[in-house]
């Protein structure tokens, strides 16, 4: 057996993906979508351009949408996505703010309205797209034939199976408010 020919049979491999990642998605998608659960904006920040030499103010530039799930992203698609930042579209007004990160924040959330959120609206950035095909254990892993995700991306330790975390994201996301 050559070193690629091994390829498929190591955690993480090639097949990884045909040992229970892709059903477990398919399931979650079908029981959001059915339920008609609440999803979120999925934007890309895009770097400021120039006209006639003035720059221009950057925004925040709509990929699509998806379900928070926790760690996790999931796209009606069926695309799983490590999770980064998320905000709220809103206007831009001028404020004086104490904080830096208080006038970062105002920017990037006018950004996404600049790029076509609507006033109010979730918006994840700074997400990273999962390779389903080779989850190399960064944040979803195959481990003993048994898809797992980290639900906690600081600990090492925290894997947990993929099938019942999700199970878990989707009833809190479809549980009643205040219940």
């Amino acid at each position: 057996m050559t070193p690629s020919d091994d390829a498929h049979v190591k955690p993480g491999g090639a097949d990884a993906s045909a040992r229970g990642i892709h059903p477990t998605i398919a399931d979650a998608v079908k029981r959001l979508t059915e339920a008609g659960a609440r999803d979120e904006g999925l934007g890309r920040e895009t770097a400021p351009r120039r006209v006639l030499g003035l720059p221009l103010r950057g925004r925040i530039a709509r990929e699509g949408r998806v379900w928070r799930l926790g760690v996790v992203l999931l796209s009606r698609e069926g695309e799983l996505f490590a999770t980064g930042d998320t905000l709220r579209a809103h206007a831009e007004v001028r404020r004086g703010y104490t904080a830096e990160s208080a006038r970062e924040r105002a920017s990037r959330s006018a950004a996404a309205r600049r790029g076509g959120f609507a006033e109010g609206e979730t918006v994840n950035v700074g997400w990273e797209r999962i390779d389903l095909a080779r989850p190399e254990g960064g944040l979803v892993r195959v481990h003993g034939g048994v898809p797992q995700v980290r639900w906690n991306p600081r600990d090492a330790q925290a894997w947990v199976g993929l099938a019942p975390y999700l199970n878990d994201r989707i009833e809190l996301l479809l549980a009643p408010h205040g219940s």
